[in-house]
C-alpha cells in the first residue's frame, strides 16, 4: 500500500509514534459500533431478503473507516453521509428504531416514507439524510462547512464517499470552493476498490486518490481504512485543523467492499474471489479486537456477550418498529406545505382524507 497511515501492527501492538491513545471507554465504544454496523448489516440483508425492507447497502469491510471516523468528530460537528453508513448515525445516538422506521418507512418514519429505503436521516445528530446520485454529497458538506465560517463557529463536517464520486463533477465543485475559502471540511473518501462494478483504476490515473487534494490547495493523508486507529486519527487531526481555521482535508482511507454494493448486486459477476479472500484477511474487527486483547481489554467472554447484546438490541428494534402501520394518508396534504393552501385542503377534503 502506497503510504498509508498505519497504526496497528499485526500481533495487535500500536507503533507509539502514531498511537492516538484511546481512553478505554472510547476504544471500547468504537469496537462496540463496528460490531454494531457488522451484526445489522447482516440482519438487514436478512430482512430485505424476506420483503419485510425494500433495500440495503451494507458495509461489510468498512466498519473502520466509518465508524472511526465518525467516533472523532465532536458532537456538534456534522457528518454528511454517502448510502452505507449506519454506524456512523448509531454512534451519533440515532435510536436503532428510529433506524428501522425509516429502513421500512411506516408511519414513525419521520419522513413518512418519502425517502428512498436505507436512506436515513438523523437530525437531533447533525447526520444529514443519505442520498443516492453519487457525488452529490459533497457540495452539500462544503455549504454546512461555509455557513459555519460565516457565522464563525468553531466546528467540522465530515463528508463520506466513494473512489467513484471522485470521477464526478460534484467531487471537483466542492473540493475547489472548499480549497478556495478554507471550509472547515473533512472529505473521506471510503476507497473501496469498486465502484459498484468498475474498479478503482478505471476511474483514475493518479497514484492514489488523496494525492488529488493537492490541485486544490489542501492536504491529502492515505491511510489504511481497514484499521480503525489510522482512520480515527487522521480524521481526529483533520477535523482539529479544520475547526483552527487549517482549511480542509482529504482522507483517503484503503478498504475494500466484502459484500455487495447493495441488496440488488451480484459482485461475484465482475470480482474474483481470491481477491476478495486476500482482503478478507485482513478484517477490520479482527485487527481491532486483536489491538483490545493486546492492550488487555478484551476476551472470548465479553465478545461472546457483545455478539448477544447486539443481537437482543437488534431484535427488539425490528419487532418495535414492525408494529407501527403504515403513513397516514393525510401525509400526502400535510407534509407539503407549513401552511396548507385552501386548494390543497379542497383535494384532501375530496378524497375523503381527514387532517390532523
Amino acid at each position: 500500500m502506497v503510504d498509508a497511515l498505519r497504526v496497528i501492527r499485526d500481533d495487535g501492538s500500536t507503533d507509539p509514534r502514531l498511537d492516538p491513545k484511546l481512553p478505554e471507554k472510547e476504544a471500547l465504544r468504537l469496537y462496540r459500533g463496528m460490531c454494531l454496523q457488522r451484526i445489522l448489516d447482516s440482519r438487514m440483508l436478512a430482512l430485505q431478503r424476506q420483503g419485510r425492507i425494500g433495500f440495503y447497502g451494507p458495509s461489510l469491510g468498512q466498519e473502520a473507516a466509518i465508524v472511526g471516523g465518525a467516533i472523532a468528530m465532536q458532537p456538534d460537528d456534522w457528518i454528511v453521509p454517502q448510502y452505507r453508513e449506519p454506524g456512523a448515525a448509531l454512534v451519533r445516538g440515532m435510536p436503532l428504531k428510529d433506524l428501522l422506521c425509516q429502513l421500512i418507512g411506516n408511519s414513525e418514519d419521520p419522513v413518512h416514507g418519502r425517502q428512498m429505503p436505507c436512506h436515513y436521516v438523523y437530525r437531533k445528530g447533525n447526520y444529514l439524510s443519505i442520498s443516492s446520485p453519487v457525488g452529490t454529497q459533497l457540495p452539500h458538506a462544503v455549504g454546512i462547512a461555509w455557513a459555519m465560517r460565516l457565522r464563525r463557529e468553531a466546528h467540522a463536517v465530515l463528508v463520506f464517499f466513494g473512489d467513484g464520486a471522485t470521477s464526478t463533477a460534484d467531487f471537483h465543485s466542492a473540493m475547489n470552493f472548499a480549497g478556495v475559502f478554507r471550509a472547515p471540511v473533512v472529505f473521506l473518501c471510503n476507497n473501496n476498490q469498486w465502484a459498484i462494478s468498475v474498479p478503482v483504476a478505471k476511474q483514475t490515473a493518479s497514484g492514489t486518490l488523496a494525492e488529488k487534494a493537492a490541485a486544490y490547495g489542501f492536504d491529502g493523508i492515505r491511510v489504511d481504512g481497514m484499521d480503525a486507529l489510522a482512520v480515527y486519527r487522521a480524521t481526529r487531526e483533520a477535523a482539529d485543523r479544520a475547526r483552527d481555521s487549517g482549511g480542509p482535508t482529504m482522507v483517503e482511507a484503503v478498504t475494500y467492499r466484502l459484500g455487495p454494493h447493495s441488496s440488488s448486486d451480484d459482485p461475484s459477476r465482475y470480482r474474483d474471489e481470491p481477491e476478495v479472500a486476500s482482503w478478507r484477511a485482513r478484517d477490520p474487527l479482527v485487527r481491532f479486537r486483536r489491538y483490545l486483547e493486546h492492550a488487555g481489554l478484551w476476551d472470548d467472554a465479553q465478545e461472546a456477550r457483545l455478539e448477544q447484546e447486539i443481537g437482543d438490541e437488534i431484535t427488539h428494534a425490528v419487532q418495535e418498529a414492525e408494529r407501527a402501520g403504515p403513513p397516514s394518508p393525510d401525509t400526502l396534504f400535510t407534509d407539503v406545505y407549513a401552511q396548507m393552501p385552501g386548494s390543497l385542503r379542497e383535494q384532501m377534503q375530496g378524497l375523503g382524507v381527514r387532517g390532523r
